[in-house]
């Protein structure tokens, strides 16, 4: 799977965990120099403290459009230390 933000490959692995409909990628495969830290933080019932990561992409930014659960819950241990996107990443295979 590779997810890809204005034409950039920012992360690849064949192993993606899908939850909810959304591909999990491991935190080693995200291309670093495309992520930065974010303040914002939501809440699931089930999986824990979600925190974010804003994107930039030869100048573009993209608030908040990973996610994370740093430490998820028991039932969402599957998420532990893997990152989802939304907000216009493409997700494919």
């Amino acid at each position: 799977m590779k997810a890809v933000w204005q034409g950039r490959v920012i992360a690849e692995s064949s192993d993606t965990v899908v939850v909810e409909g959304n591909h999990y990628f491991p935190r080693a495969v995200i291309k670093r120099e495309f992520f930065r830290d974010s303040a914002h933080q939501t809440y699931c019932p089930w999986k824990g403290a979600a925190s974010y990561y804003t994107l930039v992409v030869d100048g573009e930014t993209n608030e908040n459009a990973a996610w994370y659960y740093a430490e998820p819950k028991p039932e969402a241990s599957m998420v532990a230390d893997r990152v989802a996107f939304w907000r216009g990443v493409e997700v494919s295979e």
